[in-house]
């Protein structure tokens, strides 16, 4: 492999994503290797550790890009990405400024609808208010949801959104999907039927968001849409943030037409102190982490690492810009 030891810079592993994985050490086989275990404190010390790099590796995704930031680095080619979203990327403004973007489609589906499925069942069981009434002294309770024979709404059929479906009908749950793109093949094959976006509203007992981020998708659940939920209901979200109305959702979930929500993703990450969301009822949250299991981070950095190496041979793969 001739790399003639391209610049690969990590500019932001934090928290602790690569540093220290043994793809990381095969990658330094065939380029030079710099590394930041902290976040940039300032945009121009986020864009002095980049300058010169031809390679950038986003890990954790933790740093968003803009088309002035990618336009202002000539040397920069290529970027390879810890994740399967890619929304805080300005795809055409690297497209534009000439860096190709690189993801790891499909990668971490199993860890995401796992972690989907653990939100459904903590908040059908309650198991996060228990666990705060319990430590406060308090012995009492209400009922919980039987989830067997209960439907859930699946929104988006990618990796994740087909394999969580699949987790659940396992559970003996009745299973129903919509998406942009209906999979048609998918559906003979699992018994799981599409159905239009009102009637899955209407008639689940509990909807996961699957769909990916964009401006279409931007507060797509949003007060109509909860209000033509069954009263009760249960909202599940292991996408993106933005994909809810934050201000409809926390609405609901204090007047009871949602029983209850599960997030693994927030409109503003890390949330403050201060936000909305923690003072509502059975809520079951993770901070951004349906993925970080050891086999998870592996799969990831060994894809990051992947799409890198393709690059440097000049077979890039996994394009998200062409």
């Amino acid at each position: 492999m001739n790399t003639s030891k391209k610049l690969v810079v990590i500019p932001a592993d934090s928290p602790t994503q690569i540093e220290g994985s043994p793809h990381l050490d095969i990658l330094k086989k065939h380029a030079e290797v710099e590394l930041y275990s902290d976040f940039p404190s300032t945009q121009a010390e986020k864009m002095r550790r980049v300058e010169n790099a031809d390679v950038l590796i986003n890990s954790r995704s933790s740093l968003h890009w803009s088309g002035e930031e990618f336009s202002s680095l000539p040397k920069l080619k290529m970027m390879s990405t810890c994740s399967v979203g890619v929304d805080g990327l300005d795809l055409d403004g690297a497209k534009k400024a000439g860096v190709i973007i690189c993801n790891q489609p499909g990668s971490n589906a199993p860890f995401v609808s796992e972690h989907a499925i653990a939100l459904m069942l903590g908040v059908a069981k309650r198991t996060s208010s228990y666990t705060a009434q319990l430590k406060a002294g308090i012995w009492s309770y209400v009922n919980g949801v039987f989830l067997k024979g209960k439907t859930l709404g699946i929104i988006g059929t990618g990796n994740i959104g087909k394999q969580t479906a699949e987790m659940a009908k396992a559970l003996g749950m009745n299973v129903i999907a919509w998406t942009y793109n209906p999979n048609l093949e998918w559906s003979k094959s699992t018994g799981i039927n599409y159905v239009d976006l009102d009637e899955l509203l209407q008639t689940s007992d509990v909807v996961s968001l699957h769909t990916r981020l964009s401006p279409d998708t931007e507060g797509f659940i949003g007060e109509k849409e909860i209000n033509s939920m069954k009263p009760g209901a249960m909202l599940i979200n292991v996408g993106r943030g933005a994909l809810i109305d934050t201000s409809a959702m926390v609405s609901a979930l204090h007047s009871g037409q949602l029983g209850g929500a599960g997030l693994d993703v927030f409109d503003v990450e890390p949330i403050t102190k201060d936000h909305p969301i923690l003072e509502c009822d059975n809520v079951v949250l993770t901070p951004h982490t349906a993925d970080v299991v050891p086999e998870g981070v592996d799969v990831l950095n060994a894809g990051a690492v992947k799409n890198v190496l393709a690059f440097l041979e000049g077979k890039p793969i996994n394009i998200v810009n062409p």
